[in-house]
Formats: C-alpha cells, sequence, structure tokens
C-alpha cells in the first residue's frame, strides 16, 4: 500500500445512509466569505500581481480594499437576500477594522476562526505554538462576539501533523479546510473525532479568479452550474454545496455584479434548499452522529 493520510477512511458516497437536512432538503447550501489582514511586508501575502517592488503598497492597498469596501458591500448584498453569510475572520481585524466587525455583527454574521493573520501559517510550528495559536484565535474571537468559535478555517490551508488533534482539544467542534466528500466527515483525533464540513476547494473566488485567472462571469457560471447538478443529486441523498468568497475579491464591483446573477439563480430555488452556516450543518451532524461517515 502506498503511504496515505490516516486522518479518515474511504467510503464510496453510494454506499452511505440515507437522511435529509432539516424541513425534508436534500441540498444545504452555504456562503462563506474571508476577511484577512496581513502584515505588511512580512509572512505570507495574497497578491493581485506578483513580484511588485517593495515596500508593497500596491497589493496592500487591493487587499486593504476588501476591509475598507467590499466586505461591507459583500455583508449588505447577503442581509438584503436574506441569505446567512459566515466570516472565515482573521482575528487582527478585530484592532485594524473594528466599525466593519461592527456591521458584520449587525448583520448576524457567524464568525470562524481564520488565524490571526493571514500572513502566517499552522505548517512547521511545534505542538505547544500551534496550541496557543489555535487557543489566541478563539480567544480574541470570545472577547469581542462573547462566545468561542465552534469552527476553524486554517490560514493558506495550511496544517501540521498535529493539527486536527490539537482543534479537537483546543475545543473546536468542526474544520472547513478540506474538500473530499459532498457530505460531512469524521476526523479521527487523539482525543476523538473532529467534523470535517465540506469545502469549496474550486468554488472559491480565490483558487479560481486569482490563482487560475478565471474571470468573473465564469465563476459565475461554476456556482449556478454546481447548484443545478447538486439540486439534482440530492433528490437521493443529502449534499452540502459550499461558496467561499473573499472581501478583497468578490467585493470588487465588477465581481460583486456576477456574484448577484448566481445568488438570484439559487434563491429562485430557496424552498428547495436549506440556506445554513457551517456551525448549523456541524450542529445538525452532531445531533445524530453515524450521518457522517
Amino acid at each position: 500500500m502506498l503511504p496515505s493520510q490516516t486522518r479518515y477512511g474511504y467510503s464510496p458516497i453510494n454506499r452511505r445512509r440515507h437522511f435529509r437536512w432539516p424541513g425534508g432538503k436534500g441540498l444545504a447550501v452555504y456562503f462563506v466569505m474571508g476577511v484577512e489582514e496581513y502584515v505588511f511586508g512580512e509572512g505570507l501575502t495574497e497578491d493581485i500581481f506578483p513580484g511588485a517592488s517593495k515596500p508593497d503598497f500596491a497589493n496592500t492597498s487591493w487587499r486593504d480594499y476588501g476591509n475598507r469596501v467590499g466586505a461591507i458591500r459583500l455583508i449588505d448584498l447577503f442581509r438584503a437576500e436574506n441569505v446567512p453569510l459566515s466570516i472565515l475572520l482573521n482575528t487582527e481585524v478585530y484592532e485594524h477594522a473594528p466599525e466593519l466587525m461592527q456591521h458584520a455583527r449587525a448583520n448576524n454574521c457567524t464568525i470562524i476562526g481564520h488565524g490571526l493573520t493571514n500572513s502566517d501559517t499552522l505548517a512547521g510550528r511545534s505542538a505547544e505554538d500551534e496550541k496557543a495559536y489555535l487557543g489566541a484565535v478563539a480567544d480574541a474571537i470570545e472577547r469581542n462576539e462573547g462566545k468561542r468559535p465552534t469552527g476553524w478555517a486554517s490560514p493558506w490551508l495550511a496544517h501540521s501533523d498535529n493539527t486536527a488533534d490539537l482543534l479537537k482539544a483546543t475545543g473546536y467542534r468542526y474544520v472547513i479546510d478540506l474538500g473530499m466528500d459532498d457530505q460531512p466527515v469524521w476526523l479521527r483525533t487523539e482525543t476523538g473525532p473532529l467534523l470535517s464540513v465540506p469545502y469549496a476547494l474550486e468554488l472559491n473566488d480565490s483558487t479560481t479568479m486569482v490563482g487560475r485567472l478565471t474571470n468573473p462571469s465564469d465563476f459565475a457560471t461554476m456556482i449556478v452550474d454546481q447548484f443545478d447538478e447538486m439540486l439534482e443529486l440530492a433528490e437521493k441523498q443529502a449534499l452540502v454545496m459550499p461558496v467561499v468568497v473573499h472581501s478583497f475579491i468578490s467585493g470588487q464591483p465588477f465581481r460583486l455584479r456576477a456574484l448577484r446573477r448566481a445568488l438570484a439563480h439559487i434563491l429562485a430555488k430557496r424552498e428547495a434548499i436549506w440556506l445554513t452556516t457551517p456551525d448549523q450543518i456541524a450542529a445538525f451532524i452532531e445531533a445524530d452522529p453515524k450521518l457522517a461517515v
């Protein structure tokens, strides 16, 4: 046998227990928005054009647009359409853009831990340092929101060998970094199972429109086609469709317009789906753990 990851086993989707989401719905759809803060001049960055001169004010200003403008417009869009929106939050945003987080709180956004900054990575950390880091993120969210986060999304989707174990030990109940399935999957950890809620590695504006230079209309078409196909498939089994956007990417007006079109297509079938959040999906599975493989 080839070396393989050991957090989850193989399970073909046609051999699963039948269940439905709340209201008898077959397809759960959730939207998450990355709201991020970067260390100026240090660490990892997401750039609209690489190789810029240093100090890099151009790429910094592109990312800053997200927290000054894009995130507010995206929050307003989802609120106007009565669609729940979760935020993958770098907790330094509390310090650098406090009014944005007040706006998110006023509009009932769910907060998911996403590191202190997006210049960070979990890769290569010692177990002690990583545990302290995960705890610091949860502490910051609790100070500002009055409760600890139940979900985690890693900056840059990066893990160490210890990440799943430490997430469980630190009190996180689910992670949304992985895209191995259209249903939730239990991950093995040293102290019991940790839920993996399906994550969009492709229906993701960063990987598609920045990473692969897909245009906004094509991204909107991807969302529409994914939705139409999964809605048909969900007639036979419960599925999860995630969509991932970022404040500084989909918050740009020309991309926001395309996202509006895709969202309108989904909302035309609102009564047929469960518009939800990763928190709610995790809670549903936790109420009957055997629903997940």
